[in-house]
């Protein structure tokens, strides 16, 4: 049944987006959770898949205006997603003047391109907070080189608009959808954890978010954790409103992922840390042009332009480059050990043997505020 709304509801298309938080892979409308499946089978060209199949990839370039065969600056290979890093770059004027050459592998989510990086496909790329927890937990050859902190109000968990439920307590019984593996699940475990439930409480449906928007709007699963553009696309949709976020319970924080054989090599090295660090100009520049970006993001997208202004203002525009400090590093133990507990990886591990700190410079702590656009910000 399509939930009733004071407004008129507008239709939900799955626009091509990066997922953010990005996931690991679950089978569709799994009840109860299972142990982590690193490579299952999935259609590539469903960008919303999160199927691991990082060799195969559907979409590469490169920033120069030189041919590749007359161009002799070194080469560095980054893992994207739809609207990530080369666009917000690009937008940034970020890609001008660069002293190495880069080939752009666009994926799908982040745990395929850690994949990637961990097979030696790809020098570095962006994920969520979750993913090098997983890739980690399988032992993948993989390098945490930088983070940025924003705020957590995007990752939420959606109820239909005229539902009932109004506090998180209420979840219990309930049929809630989220993808496994990925930053909203941990997001739902802390938050039931904080009303004093458990995953076991609820009826867990792990679905990927194309087909858990599908369910959310006719009504197959009470409610929905998913993350910012998605949030902000069901708010301005008029179908659902937010019964909890992740501000309190998540560490908002998302990171630049290297290969260890590109930071053995100095020239890579010194790529990857110019590389780092106009992904932290470009941050800047996000934050100061929000309007510029979200019209930038919308074309890339497929996001309407209103859905792409409200996620940047209420998530995207709020990240900060932060050092991978001492807290960073314990915040993310918690996520590993969590997820050991529950059996979603396969071992324990010590996050901060795949943390590398040399790019660090200068940078704030970790715990240092997101950035806000305050009455701007969305409600």
């Amino acid at each position: 049944m399509t939930p009733k709304s004071p407004k008129s509801p507008k239709e939900l298309k799955t626009p091509v987006i990066p997922e953010t938080a990005e996931t690991v892979p679950a089978a569709k409308a799994a009840s109860a959770a299972p142990g982590p499946s690193l490579r299952p089978p999935a259609p590539l060209r469903r960008l919303l898949s999160g199927a691991l199949l990082p060799l195969l990839l559907f979409a590469a370039g490169c920033s120069g205006s030189s041919s590749a065969a007359d161009d002799h600056r070194p080469v560095l290979r980054v893992g994207d997603q739809k609207g990530g890093a080369e666009a917000v770059l690009r937008a940034a004027g970020e890609l001008d003047d660069l002293p190495y050459r880069i080939t752009w592998s666009t994926f799908t989510s982040g745990p395929p391109l850690l994949e990637a990086v961990d097979a030696g496909a790809i020098d570095i790329g962006g994920v969520g907070n979750t993913p090098p927890v997983f890739a980690a937990g399988a032992g993948s050859k993989i390098a945490v080189v930088s983070a940025s902190h924003g705020a957590a109000a995007g990752e939420a968990v959606l109820v239909p608009e005229d539902s009932p439920l109004r506090r998180t307590a209420d979840l219990k019984g309930k049929r809630v959808a989220v993808a496994q593996g990925s930053s909203a699940h941990y997001q739902l475990l802390a938050s039931l954890r904080k009303a004093g439930l458990s995953l076991k409480d609820v009826d867990l449906t792990l679905l990927q978010p194309a087909d858990a928007l599908a369910a959310f709007t006719s009504g197959k699963v009470d409610a929905w954790a998913v993350w910012d553009p998605y949030t902000s696309q069901v708010l301005q949709s008029g179908r659902g409103r937010i019964l909890t976020t992740g501000d309190g319970v998540v560490n908002g924080l998302s990171f630049q992922v290297a290969a260890p054989a590109a930071l053995a090599d100095r020239t890579k090295a010194g790529a990857v840390g110019d590389f780092v660090e106009r992904l932290r100009r470009a941050q800047d520049w996000v934050f100061r042009h929000p309007e510029e970006w979200a019209k930038v993001w919308a074309k890339e997208t497929g996001l309407p332009y209103e859905v792409a202004l409200a996620a940047v203002r209420r998530s995207h525009g709020t990240r900060i480059a932060v050092a991978l400090d001492r807290a960073a590093i314990a915040s993310e133990q918690e996520i590993a050990d969590t997820f050991a507990g529950l059996g979603l990886i396969p071992r324990r591990f010590d996050f901060a043997d795949y943390v590398d700190t040399r790019f660090n410079k200068n940078l704030p702590p970790s715990t240092t505020p997101a950035r806000t656009y305050g009455k701007d910000s969305p409600r």
